[in-house]
């Protein structure tokens, strides 16, 4: 095996999620020719410019740092051909990365992607995952080619989905179990040990881009689907719904009430095991309220809002 040789790695990414497998194969045997992450951008209200997560890490570790705006302009191409990589590695890039640069480095573009492949392929597979109600989800090591995750896999792992995960929460744990993955991967690919499989594209299921709109809850739906709901657009978008004319968004959710049916979007007070709880009625059960926040506000725990809004209870959301 050729573990104790160097090889030379072109690492692309941007968000928090790719930071973990920056952070493993710079601890690898590997030189680690340049990290590719998307440009500066201004962001929040104040437009002051920010610096990708993966930008950040690369610098900390004295890494050269490229920020093309495209990978398909032929000075790009021409770069990445001068730094002759033996692998690519990709993790939440955010940009398509073009066949001239596919067919680079000898041992292809490796990727990481928060999915048991081929379900979920695309935008958004963490979000989708917790959406459906799966009970598990993992992390696929894939090489890239001109389709949307449509290569052949290299390795899999499987993890449980929590009752208490969110997009975010969840997202996080597959970027470590992700890194970790690859690190244990990538030698065994880049040796010559491991054979890649083809995707089964009868099983294939592709997701799309989560817009704000898709935040608004629908409470003829069930509380099941709102509690799913609710997780997988948390942080982004938030589910919300509307009272007395203002944005309420609903952070977190359960599923712990049972009582009679009630109206869709009648918010009730249940008495159980001597405590008081908070539900709102749905199409099929009642949503138990945890954690909510009124529009220019904070988020709290609904006993507080409810100390602090006694009109809410028996109120209708919109």
């Amino acid at each position: 095996m050729l573990h104790n040789i160097r090889k030379k790695i072109i690492f692309m990414g941007t968000p928090s999620f790719a930071v973990p497998a920056l952070e493993a194969i710079s601890a690898g045997p590997y030189d680690i020719a340049a990290v590719y992450t998307q440009p500066d951008r201004e962001a929040g209200r104040g437009k002051r410019v920010t610096t990708s997560p993966v930008k950040q890490t690369a610098l900390a570790h004295g890494l050269p740092v490229k920020q093309p705006e495209k990978l398909r302009n032929p000075d790009v191409i021409a770069t990445l051909r001068g730094y002759a990589p033996d692998v690519i590695v990709v993790a939440a890039y955010g940009l398509m990365i073009p066949k001239e640069i596919l067919a680079l480095p000898h041992c292809g573009c490796v990727n990481i992607h928060p999915s048991l492949l081929p379900l979920y392929r695309g935008a958004s597979p963490v979000s989708t995952a917790i959406l459906k109600g799966d009970a598990a989800t993992g992390v696929t090591i894939m090489l890239l080619d001109e389709g949307m995750d449509t290569g052949p896999i290299l390795a899999q792992i499987e993890i449980p989905i929590s009752a208490a995960d969110t997009t975010g929460t969840l997202t996080d744990t597959l970027a470590g179990v992700g890194a970790r993955l690859l690190f244990e991967t990538l030698p065994h690919w880049l040796s010559g040990e491991i054979k890649p499989q083809p995707q089964d594209n009868r099983r294939a299921v592709n997701t799309r881009q989560v817009s704000k709109d898709d935040g608004q809850i629908d409470w003829s739906i069930s509380a099941a689907e709102l509690w799913c709901q609710i997780r997988a657009y948390n942080p982004w978008p938030g589910s919300y719904t509307r009272w007395l004319g203002k944005r309420l968004r609903i952070d977190a959710a359960g599923l712990g009430i049972t009582a009679d049916p009630v109206e869709p979007g009648r918010v009730v007070s249940v008495q159980r095991d001597g405590a008081t709880h908070i539900g709102v009625g749905t199409g099929d059960g009642i949503l138990e309220l945890l954690r909510v926040q009124l529009e220019g506000k904070k988020v709290v725990s609904i006993r507080d809002f409810v100390q602090g809004h006694r009109e809410f209870i028996g109120s209708r959301l919109d």
